[in-house]
């Protein structure tokens, strides 16, 4: 299957500026193509994933990727999607977000030698070289006003207002497929829904300024659907804020945990969307779930792949260990890195490494509220020390306690966990 079918069959075209035009294109050439990443944090979220992947299904496919960072382009803020103007960083701060975006980017895409091998460049190396006169006169003027105001990414803001700042974005990113079609022979740009009318203003600006004797300078654009959950709720986001691919921001048991939670009527259109999964296994993970949808066999596959795929085969294999020793509760086995993972967002508390009653640790961490209740819950069976059951209401906690002398994990009932820390 081609690269377009194979897109086709995912779902993964939203638009694309000729069909018959670029299926020949890609056919004959091996093709250098682009995304751009705008560096907003010092982390890429997951919904940077899917344009990310894009790149990488072309790299697979034979074609070379360019993963254009927004050095430039960062420091204006691009108006689409929003309905508010982005904050503006400093230059020091953009280049920061920069460095670790293209770190983020290397374990993902092959920059290694080779034909297709991915390049990664920033567009403040010609963006900060040119002159306000520059811009204007060789630039602005294949811009008409009216052009730029029938964009989406503009229309959608007139109303809430949009500053000449932003207004300007879409030349400068027009700019940069100019730059890279000059330079590198760029001849395709991808992006999310939201970047159409920037994608085809790029478009038009090689048009103009490339066609020549030889014909028409031609370039082409391709955008991806914008992901919807079934459930309504936006994609990417999480009661603890954003998913995102460093592992210090999101560790990999959270991502795996976000991934595997996948709602049953999502789960098949995210393997078909992230994963390089082929079409047979997908089908029959579409079987699983419509024969043994209580075994969860497609999130548990899209979780392992998306976890690999992100932060590598160990990371799996810790975020794994960490999510069987909670449904288990033989915690045990993990050390102090993976508690720090796995208990991230329970209730902690820090003592110092003096040994401590049992009835007094539940008092002091507010696990029980009196030491009445703490002898009633120890009695009854419901206080477990780092997963096993403890009902010895004059217990001393110690050296035997601690998880690389660091933690102490107490459960209160079925499900109400508490980490102790000890300094």
């Amino acid at each position: 299957m081609d690269i377009l079918a194979d897109l086709q069959e995912r779902g993964l075209i939203n638009q694309t500026t000729d069909d018959d035009g670029l299926k020949k294109h890609l056919e004959e050439n091996v093709v250098t193509l682009y995304c751009g990443f705008d560096p907003t944090a010092d982390s890429l979220h997951i919904g940077h994933l899917l344009p990310i992947l894009m790149l990488k299904r072309f790299q697979k496919a034979g074609h070379r990727p360019i993963a254009l960072i927004g050095g430039g382009t960062g420091m204006i803020g691009d108006p689409s999607g929003r309905s508010t103007e982005r904050q503006l960083n400093d230059h020091a701060t953009v280049q920061h977000f920069s460095q670790s975006i293209k770190k983020q980017m290397a374990r993902i895409l092959n920059f290694d030698q080779g034909e297709n091998a991915a390049v990664a460049r920033d567009n403040y190396e010609w963006l900060s070289k040119m002159t306000i006169i520059d811009f204007l006169r060789d630039t602005g003027k294949h811009f008409g006003i009216n052009y730029m105001l029938a964009k989406d990414s503009v229309e959608s803001r007139l109303e809430n207002g949009i500053s000449f700042t932003e207004f300007t974005y879409m030349i400068l990113q027009s700019v940069d497929f100019l730059n890279l079609y000059e330079k590198e022979n760029c001849t395709l740009q991808i992006g999310g829904s939201d970047q159409w009318g920037n994608i085809t203003a790029g478009m038009e600006l090689i048009r103009r300024t490339k066609s020549g004797e030889d014909g028409e300078a031609k370039a082409y654009g391709l955008t991806v659907p914008l992901i919807t959950k079934a459930d309504g709720t936006k994609f990417g986001k999480t009661a603890g804020g954003a998913v995102w691919l460093d592992p210090e921001k999101t560790s990999p048991y959270e991502f795996y945990q976000f991934w595997i939670n996948t709602d049953d009527r999502d789960v098949i259109k995210f393997i078909k969307y992230f994963t390089f999964l082929e079409k047979e296994e997908i089908d029959q993970l579409q079987t699983e779930l419509e024969t043994a949808p209580e075994k969860r066999v497609p999130h548990t596959r899209l979780a392992e792949e998306m976890v690999k795929l992100v932060h590598g085969e160990e990371a799996l294999k810790q975020a794994q260990k960490i999510t069987q020793a909670l449904f288990s509760g033989e915690l045990q086995n993990l050390n102090g890195a993976e508690i720090e993972q796995g208990f991230k967002d329970v209730p902690s508390v820090t003592f110092s490494k003096e040994p401590i009653g049992l009835v007094d640790l539940l008092v002091q961490a507010k696990i029980s509220q009196s030491k009445r209740q703490a002898r009633e819950d120890i009695n009854n069976g419901a206080v477990y020390i780092n997963g096993e059951r403890n009902q010895d209401v004059s217990y001393e906690l110690g050296d035997q306690d601690r998880i690389d002398d660091k933690f102490t994990i107490i459960r209160r009932g079925k499900k109400k966990y508490f980490l102790i820390r000890f300094e």
